[in-house]
C-alpha cells in the first residue's frame, strides 16, 4: 500500500521519513519529491508498505500528527492523473497583427 505524506518539513530526510513510518509495519520504500530546479525537497513524499493493514495503521496514527512543527497529511496515494500536452496554443488561424 502506497501512502501520500504531505506538509513535511523541508528538513526531513528520506531516512527520517522511513523511521517515522516503520513502527507501523514493513516500509518497502520511502521517497521525498524533490524540486527539479533547486534539488531541495518540496515538502511531500510517498511511503510504501508491504501490506495494506500496516498502511491503514500508519494513516490512523500519523494523519494530523505534529512532526517538526507541522501537522502531517497522510492518506492513501491516488494513481497519478495522466498529463495532457498543455499550453502552447499552436493551432491554426492565420490572423496577422
Amino acid at each position: 500500500m502506497k501512502l501520500y505524506v504531505g506538509n513535511l518539513s523541508f528538513d526531513t530526510s528520506e531516512q527520517q521519513l522511513r523511521e517515522l513510518f516503520s513502527p507501523h509495519g514493513e516500509v518497502t520504500s520511502a521517497a521525498l519529491v524533490m524540486d527539479r530546479e533547486t534539488g531541495r525537497p518540496r515538502g511531500f513524499g510517498f511511503v510504501e508498505f508491504a501490506d495494506a493493514a500496516s498502511g491503514q495503521a500508519a494513516i490512523a496514527a500519523l494523519n494530523g500528527s505534529n512532526v517538526g512543527g507541522r501537522d502531517l497529511t497522510v492518506n492513501e496515494a491516488k494513481a497519478r492523473e495522466p498529463r495532457t500536452g498543455g499550453g502552447g496554443n499552436r493551432g491554426g488561424g492565420g490572423g496577422r497583427w
